[in-house]
């Protein structure tokens, strides 16, 4: 018997529906949320995926097809910031997760890191529209995948991809290592420091917030800094363990936080 092969194609809007929900609610703009094409590397098998993509970075090309198209319509419903979410490229500061989670599977973490991030770049080519790219090590009902220093990627990564305005950063936790890599940023972007932690529902210290804030402006212009959280609260269908009233208080330590150090209005 034999199987027909498909290739990946787009059958419908990942998240114009909800953008357009959201705006006719909205007073302030909005941010939409798409994931990397690079992120069908967690997905990707040899044995089952090899038919169809022998090479996974095929695979990762109609990806980035499927969301050039979905940047467009965002754009042409007045979309004007699109965060891409890349927790794969994060992960590679890890060597354990570079072996058994890439290698292994076939996918060179070089190529991740090379015509990989110039695949991230290619989605993100719309004029009128803010991109921005969000680094964490894993976000999955409260677990984490990988640990290392933004280090081991920082030259490949925020040097290269040259069409986001804004990095998004985990740094709620020691895992995420120190501030120095933010050295290799381009003076003209914004860093967002993800310090406030979305696995779980302690509550942030304001005054180690702003010292970690001001250790951070040591390696990057402290106007060009920014606060957020860690990731988002879920990324599951479960989300992680923290109740709603924790969330409300986290984002709202985000925007005190905010005001008190730049005068955010």
């Amino acid at each position: 018997m034999n199987e027909t092969i498909e290739l990946l194609r787009r059958r419908r809007s990942l998240a114009a529906e909800e953008f357009t929900y959201a705006r006719a609610r909205a007073t302030a703009p909005l941010k939409v949320t798409l994931p990397s094409p690079l992120m069908l590397a967690l997905r990707y098998s040899p044995e089952l995926s090899g038919a169809a993509y022998p090479d996974p970075f095929e695979l990762f090309a109609d990806a980035v097809d499927i969301l050039r198209q979905e940047v467009r319509e965002l754009q042409s419903l007045g979309c004007e910031y699109i965060q891409i979410d890349a927790p794969e490229i994060a992960t590679l500061v890890d060597p354990a997760t570079r072996h058994n989670v890439y290698e292994s599977h076939g996918i060179a973490p070089e190529r991740m890191l090379g015509e990989g991030i110039e695949m991230l770049d290619a989605v993100a080519d719309a004029p009128g529209i803010t991109f921005g790219l969000h680094l964490c090590r894993g976000n999955n009902a409260g677990h984490w995948m990988s640990a290392g220093s933004y280090a081991a990627i920082s030259q490949q990564v925020f040097k290269r991809a040259t069409r986001y305005a804004t990095f998004l950063l985990e740094y709620d936790s020691a895992r995420a290592g120190g501030f120095e890599p933010l050295a290799d940023v381009p003076s003209d972007k914004v860093v967002v420091l993800g310090l406030v932690s979305t696995k779980n529902g302690t509550l942030e210290d304001p005054a180690e917030l702003a010292r970690r804030i001001d250790e951070a402006s040591r390696h990057f212009a402290f106007d060009q800094l920014a606060l957020s959280t860690q990731c988002g609260f879920a990324s599951v269908a479960a989300g992680n363990p923290i109740t709603p009233a924790a969330q409300s208080a986290k984002l709202g330590l985000v925007a005190a936080t905010a005001r008190r150090i730049w005068g955010a209005a």
